[in-house]
C-alpha cells in the first residue's frame, strides 16, 4: 500500500504540472490583455496608447520572454506563491485563504446532503424494484438530473420570498465559528440545491449497482440462510455496491466545485467562484491561474484518497 501511495503522489505531481502548463498556456493564448485595459489610465503620461500598454506590461512582468515566464510561474507555484494579483496588488494566495473557507463549506454541505439523501434513497429503490415506491424515488430523481440546480436556486428564492416573506442573508455573509446561525441560513439553500442534484447522479448509479449486486451467488446464499433483510444489504450487498460509486463521488466533485462558481455568484457568497468569475472578466491572469490549480490540486489529491478507500471497504483490493 505505501508503494502504491507512493506512485501516486509522483503520478500526481506530474498532472499538477501538466495542469500548471496547460493553464499557462491557455490563458496567454484567449483574447484578451489586461495592460490594453490598464493602459487607459496611464496613457496621459505618455504620448500614446502603444507606450502606456508598454509601460503596463513592464511593470506587471508581462514583457519578458514567454519561456521565463513559465519558468518562474512554475518555481513560485512549487514554493506557494501564486503571484500578485494585477487588480489588486495583493498576493494571490492571501486572497485565496479568504475566500476559500465559503467554498470549501458549501461543497462539504453539499456532499454531506448528497450522500444523506442519495444512499437510503438508493437502497430503498433497489430493494423495492418495480413498485410504486421504486417509481416515485426514481422520478424525483430524474427531475433533479433535469433540472439546471441555479434554476432550481432561483425558483426557490422567489417562491421563498413571496410565500414565506423570507430571503437568506445573502449581503451579510458571516463564518460558522463566528455566527453559526446567520452562516447556515446564507448556506442552506446553495447546499440543499446543489446537494439534491449531486445526490440524484449518486442514487440512480447506486440503485443499479446495487439490484446488480443482489443478483450475485453469494447475496442468493445469504438469502437463503434465512437471513433478515437489512443484515443482507447491509453487511453483504451494500459495500460491493459502493465501491463504484465511490469512484462516481470522487469525480463528482470536479462538477460541485464547478457548479458552484454559478450558485456561489446566485447567492452572492464570498467565495471562489464570484472571485474568479470577475477575475476572468477583467483578464486578471495570476487570479484566474491560482483557482483552476487549487481545485486542481485538491482533486487530484481527494481522487487518491478514493483510490485507498477501495480497500477498506473491499478487503480483498489490495495495491501492489
Amino acid at each position: 500500500m505505501q508503494q502504491y501511495i507512493i506512485r501516486r503522489v509522483l503520478l500526481n505531481i506530474v498532472v499538477i504540472f501538466l495542469v500548471i502548463t496547460a493553464v499557462f498556456i491557455g490563458l496567454r493564448a484567449t483574447p484578451g490583455d489586461f495592460a490594453v485595459h490598464q493602459a487607459a489610465s496611464q496613457v496621459t503620461a505618455v504620448h500614446t496608447m502603444d507606450e502606456a500598454i508598454a509601460v503596463v506590461r513592464h511593470d506587471l512582468g508581462l514583457d519578458r520572454p514567454i519561456l521565463e515566464q513559465y519558468g518562474s510561474f512554475v518555481a513560485d507555484f512549487f514554493r506557494g506563491d501564486l503571484g500578485d494579483s494585477f487588480i489588486t496588488k495583493q498576493p494571490v494566495m492571501a486572497e485565496l485563504k479568504d475566500r476559500l473557507a465559503p467554498s470549501v463549506e458549501l461543497a462539504i454541505l453539499q456532499i454531506l446532503i448528497a450522500v444523506v439523501v442519495s444512499v437510503p434513497v438508493g437502497i430503498l429503490s433497489a430493494v423495492r424494484q418495480d413498485t410504486w415506491l421504486d417509481y416515485i424515488l426514481r422520478f424525483f430523481a430524474i427531475f433533479w438530473l433535469g433540472v439546471p440546480s441555479f434554476f432550481v436556486g432561483i425558483l426557490l428564492l422567489y417562491f421563498l420570498a413571496r410565500w414565506a416573506h423570507w430571503s437568506p442573508p445573502i449581503t451579510d455573509y458571516q463564518d460558522f465559528f463566528r455566527n453559526p446561525w446567520v452562516n447556515l441560513q446564507a448556506m442552506v439553500l446553495p447546499a440543499v440545491v446543489g446537494g439534491l442534484a449531486v445526490g440524484a447522479i449518486i442514487m440512480r448509479f447506486l440503485r443499479s449497482q446495487l439490484l446488480e449486486v443482489l443478483r450475485q451467488d453469494y447475496v442468493r446464499t445469504a438469502w437463503s440462510k434465512g437471513l433478515r433483510e437489512r443484515a443482507v444489504i447491509m453487511h453483504h450487498a451494500l459495500k460491493n455496491a459502493l465501491i463504484p460509486v465511490l469512484t462516481v463521488v470522487g469525480l463528482l466533485l470536479a462538477a460541485v466545485a464547478s457548479g458552484n462558481v454559478v450558485l456561489e455568484t446566485l447567492f452572492n457568497l464570498p467565495g471562489l467562484g464570484a472571485y474568479v468569475v470577475n477575475a476572468a472578466w477583467q483578464d486578471d491572469y495570476p487570479v484566474v491561474q491560482g483557482v483552476v490549480l487549487l481545485i486542481a490540486t485538491g482533486l487530484v489529491f481527494v481522487n487518491l484518497l478514493v483510490d485507498v478507500a477501495y480497500a477498506w471497504l473491499d478487503p480483498r483490493i489490495r495495491y501492489g
